[in-house]
């Protein structure tokens, strides 16, 4: 396959998988690594790529990948930290779960659990729960993002501030080195932000992709975690930071 076909090829791949890999494209298109590095050089230049150790990653950007991308990306991994996550949320307990396709996956392994009260601002998390009758779910009100069913603004907000939740389970778009937890939306970050003030305990669900991505607006940062849950250990950087301030960090496998 010529260089003009690969590169089409290759940010395709980048966008379905989070990053892409020197070894992943010399195995998937039957080319040398050089050859590769030359592809992913020139990606970079022309902005459609952002050059990582050993990859790439999609560029920086304010805007975050559409929902239906997202909801395919790491499937795998969202599923091992989903089931890894609820083994952690007890019954009879009342628990936040916000917008995002790993809190989705999450919503989908407590459908077996008893006597939950579950408050969410995502339409989809309140129609997966809607089928187990013994979860009491109740939605935040909010403007409702078309994108991906999320509810935000100063609605969710007041609605939030009536409750003081046992548990939260967050998920984020980017996660820096330092520790900080980052999102898209503005909107969003004031919802989280109040979701945390109004809960016991936090858990952060992400996949390791969100270690190479990047975001604008900070959440909060991993000293506000409790126990974050992941599918690779996180930097060495980033786990001394969990270490200094009490972080537990729960790794799939």
């Amino acid at each position: 396959m010529g260089q003009t076909l690969r590169k089409p090829e290759i940010i395709g791949i980048a966008r379905r998988e989070g990053k892409v890999t020197v070894d992943m494209l010399v195995e998937h298109f039957g080319v040398t690594p050089q050859t590769i590095r030359r592809d992913l050089t020139e990606l970079a230049n022309s902005g459609q790529l952002e050059r990582v150790h050993g990859g790439a990653v999609l560029p920086s950007t304010t805007v975050n990948i559409g929902y239906n991308e997202r909801r395919g990306l790491n499937q795998s991994a969202k599923v091992d930290i989903a089931r890894l996550c609820a083994q952690h949320i007890p019954h009879d307990c009342s628990v936040f779960l916000n917008i995002g396709t790993t809190t989705e996956a999450i919503a989908t392994e407590l459908l077996h659990h008893q006597g939950l009260l579950v408050v969410t601002n995502n339409t989809n998390i309140a129609l997966i729960l809607s089928a187990n009758p013994n979860i009491e779910v109740v939605v935040t009100g909010g403007n409702l993002r078309r994108s991906d069913g999320g509810l935000v603004g100063e609605l969710a907000k007041q609605t939030i501030k009536q409750f003081r939740f046992d548990l939260a389970v967050i998920g984020c778009s980017a996660l820096s080195e330092e520790g900080d937890i980052l999102d898209f939306d503005i909107q969003e970050v004031g919802v989280s932000k109040a979701i945390i003030r109004q809960s016991q305990a936090v858990f952060l669900a992400a996949d390791a992709s969100k270690f190479e991505r990047r975001a604008p607006a900070k959440i909060a940062d991993l000293s506000e975690i409790d126990v974050f849950f992941t599918d690779k250990h996180p930097s060495t950087r980033c786990t001394q930071f969990c270490n200094t301030h009490g972080t537990e960090i729960e790794v799939t496998g």
